[in-house]
């Protein structure tokens, strides 16, 4: 049978009755004969809460001692659901990261994963063991124990079906699957039976929540099928309704890209702009303003830059809502005086909406659809983007939702 890794989230591990069902669940399939490899993330709110403990000893706690903390969690639930998965009668053996080894970089709380050394792990799996290995941690090369930022656990796995040459990865989470939208915000949004890597990685980098973009850039790059549903059902239901249920992340060539133009809508609260009126159009003038921000570690999205008027433009773009300040001091004192600029205004409500999918290669009229759709409902753009398959538009925050609940429908999304 196929090799299979099933990574499962916070919640799934939320308590020792949910690592009893993890472990019902994770049985079954071996039982099916397959071999399995599980990625468990740490108990909700465990990193929280350990990495809370060390700011109230520090403001500005050590990286390195940060990653020694934080790691953990993990390791507490991978021992959990060893011995949940013994006391049902499964050999199992769970490993640390650096027990693997799981190699990355040195880049504390942020590190990227360089190689994976599978042989221990496949001599027990070759022995019939389940094998659960510490989501969201690695070790560099001097020994010190690393991790992969926020949902790394999600990167972890990916990185682990890829380097197993797995059949799978399943990613176990508190939903079912990848739907049209955001249900709370549109209540007849639909789950997704397929959707391409592209999508995916435009969906989770415009603000959906259901996966790490890190691991979905992982799974495109290895071509590693991914699948996301849910651990909250009945973890005894039969092996092929849970198989094919969820959302299967795949290969646009295993979709079918002519009977939907788009996708889903994607939206994102948290975003600020920030315009520099008065630039003088000159060579290098974009990087003398986006500089000192890029140095300031503030990432910058969305740019426009206007049509020159007597050799002045306006240049404006999009920060994380978070940065906003930081990065209105960083122009304010680092940028204004220095280029010439007129004045530096700014607003932090705004949102940015999305369109999203593969057809749009195939079809045309996508942007004048939604542009028309908006207007309708006298909602302003304010800046828009596009790449191949999304087009993005930022708007007044106080008609995010409007928007997307129209868009949702002129697009058809709620039909099968």
């Amino acid at each position: 049978m196929a090799l299979i890794v099933h990574k499962y989230g916070g919640t799934s591990m939320g308590s020792t009755e949910r690592i009893k069902n993890v472990a019902k669940r994770v049985a079954k399939w071996h039982d099916a004969g397959h071999q399995i490899v599980v990625v468990p993330s740490a108990m909700s709110g465990e990193t929280n809460r350990i990495i809370g403990l060390a700011k109230e000893i520090s403001a500005q706690p050590d990286p390195r001692e940060l990653d020694m903390i934080a790691s953990t969690g993990e390791q507490v639930s991978v021992g959990l659901l060893a011995i949940a998965l013994q006391a049902i009668g499964k050999q199992a053996v769970s490993y640390a990261g650096w027990q693997v080894a799981i190699k990355t970089d040195s880049a504390h709380t942020k590190a990227r994963i360089a190689s994976i050394d599978e042989t221990k792990v496949k001599a027990d799996l070759d022995a019939g063991k389940i094998v659960i290995i510490t989501g969201f941690q690695g070790v560099d090369e001097l020994g010190n124990i690393t991790t992969l930022g926020r949902g790394g656990s999600d990167t972890s796995a990916v990185a682990v079906a890829a380097a197993l040459k797995a059949q799978e990865c399943l990613i176990y989470t508190d939903v079912d699957g990848v739907y049209t939208t955001d249900p709370r915000v549109v209540s007849d949004a639909r789950r997704l039976n397929t959707v391409t890597f592209e999508e995916m990685l435009e969906m989770a980098s415009l603000g959906s929540k259901v996966l790490q973009i890190r691991s979905v850039e992982f799974a495109g790059n290895y071509r590693m099928p991914t699948r996301v549903l849910s651990s909250l059902t009945d973890p005894l239901i039969p092996l092929e309704e849970e198989a094919n249920s969820g959302t299967l992340i795949s290969f646009e060539e295993d979709t079918h890209m002519e009977q939907a133009t788009i996708t889903g809508i994607a939206f994102n609260r948290d975003e600020a702009k920030i315009t520099v009126l008065g630039v003088p159009d000159r060579p290098g003038i974009a990087y003398q303003i986006l500089g000192p921000v890029a140095d300031a570690n503030i990432e910058v999205d969305m740019i426009i830059q206007n049509q020159s008027v007597e050799g002045k433009t306006d240049f404006t773009f999009t920060v994380p809502r978070g940065e906003y300040t930081k990065a209105m001091d960083v122009l304010e004192s680092s940028v204004k005086a220095h280029i010439g600029a007129g004045s530096i205004v700014g607003d932090s409500k705004v949102s940015k909406v999305s369109v999203v999918g593969v057809g749009m290669r195939s079809h045309v009229g996508i942007a004048s659809q939604m542009f028309r759709t908006l207007s309708e409902e006298g909602i302003n753009i304010q800046m828009i983007s596009t790449s191949e398959i999304k087009i993005s538009v930022l708007i007044d925050e106080k008609y995010m939702e409007l928007a997307v609940r129209s868009l949702h429908k002129a697009f058809g999304l709620e039909s099968a």
